[in-house]
């Protein structure tokens, strides 16, 4: 079926012009998995081997998830984005349907207490990241085909959570409390964009934030580990253990680091360094300097998603425009509770830093959303509004303005 909506030309990557990307996205967004990969090999590399007794078995894992991801950004440039927008909703039924999956004994993986993943032989899958990417290009469907609903009533205000809450609850279920954050801000992001009035948004996020605080009071781990970040080191070795750990790596890091492999809370004193906590490794070896340079990696490749965004909405490609839109705030969502946990300004939550932590579906589905973003960026900027549309090498005859 896949081939079937594959169309390699044109394509941004076989035109008349050759490769013809928005190069300072792809190279921002380059840059961040390059640097992932590197501080992968460096934090992993003493857990890897006491695990498995290769010093690069991590390194190498996450290396295989690189290609794969790369092909799947490739293979995503190639889907026309009006194909995406035709089969909307059966991917949110393969939302449903993996998310109900990964919750059936034998058939989900149990790590640390938590049913997030489905094992595939020596792989795991994490259907939550795929259920984000689905919901969001589901909900710009939705805003393109009920706009002025969406604008005008409740009733096109309030349809959408029939489908995101038992989605939220089934994410809930696993638990995965960090992912079902991301995909409600971003949801609740891109119907702003969509001309929801700020009464109802308003009353939005007074119900979104009021649910979070029956979820935290609903479970005594939550409620801990929201009074344990305020003050970790009153149970420095207990619930504030990881948070301790993880600024001391920064205390550490000072200005320049203490140099790239030499980090000490690697060793086995900072729990899950190569994934959730790989920003504080970052720190450790590179410093305040590495950190910032980071962080402004991280600002640049988000607020690119979002110009994409508004290049698409000036084209009147609207659905393009709020996945893009969506792909942005799933980013940005991820990277503040990320970054905000490992310097303590979150409560401690499992979730990856994209394109730079480990865990292969983060890393695949993040390529895949970038060649998406990519593939939104060409046909706004070559004025191609739907999949039937047709072009001949005279159409790509001018130079290409990847700079906008």
């Amino acid at each position: 079926m896949i081939f079937g909506v594959i169309k390699p030309f044109p394509s941004p990557i076989i035109s008349g012009r050759g490769v013809d990307v928005d190069f300072p996205m792809l190279a921002g967004c380059l840059a961040l998995l390059g640097l992932g990969l590197v501080m992968i090999t460096s934090a992993s590399s003493e857990v890897a081997a006491v695990n498995s007794g290769n010093t690069l078995y991590m390194m190498t894992r996450h290396l295989i998830y690189m290609i794969i991801g790369i092909f799947a950004c490739g293979l995503t440039m190639m889907i026309p984005v009006a194909t995406w927008q035709r089969l909307g909703w059966m991917m949110l039924l393969g939302a449903f349907g993996l998310l109900v999956m990964v919750l059936i004994p034998g058939v989900g993986r149990e790590v640390n207490g938590s049913m997030r993943w489905i094992g595939f032989g020596m792989f795991n899958v994490q259907p939550s990241e795929i259920a984000k990417v689905f919901v969001v290009i589901f909900l710009a469907g939705y805003l393109i085909r009920r706009q002025q609903e969406v604008r005008e009533s409740w009733m096109g205000f309030f349809k959408p959570f029939i489908v995101l809450l038992p989605m939220a609850g089934l994410l809930l279920m696993e638990p995965d409390f960090g992912a079902t954050v991301v995909m409600m801000g971003a949801a609740a992001a891109m119907l702003f964009l969509g001309g929801v009035g700020l009464f109802r948004f308003s009353l939005m996020v007074a119900l979104a934030v009021g649910a979070v605080f029956v979820l935290v009071q609903a479970q005594p781990y939550r409620m801990a580990r929201l009074i344990t970040f305020t003050d970790p080191w009153s149970d420095q070795f207990g619930s504030g253990y990881q948070l301790t750990q993880a600024l001391i790596a920064f205390g550490r890091g000072e200005w320049l680091g203490v140099g790239l492999g030499n980090s000490v809370q690697k060793q086995f004193y900072l729990p899950e360094a190569h994934t959730d906590f790989v920003f504080s490794v970052l720190a450790e070896e590179l410093g305040v300097v590495g950190s910032l340079l980071t962080v402004a990696l991280f600002v640049f490749v988000s607020i690119r998603a979002m110009y994409i965004g508004m290049w698409a909405e000036r084209a009147k490609q609207f659905f393009g425009a709020y996945v893009a839109y969506g792909l942005a705030f799933l980013w940005i969502g991820q990277f503040l509770i990320n970054i905000g946990v490992n310097v303590g300004l979150l409560p401690t939550k499992g979730l990856t830093l994209p394109f730079l932590s480990y865990g292969g579906s983060s890393l695949v589905i993040c390529c895949a959303s970038l060649g998406l973003l990519l593939r939104i960026e060409w046909e706004s900027r070559n004025n191609m509004g739907s999949e039937e549309a047709e072009f001949n090498e005279s159409d790509f005859a001018e130079e290409p303005n990847h700079g906008r």
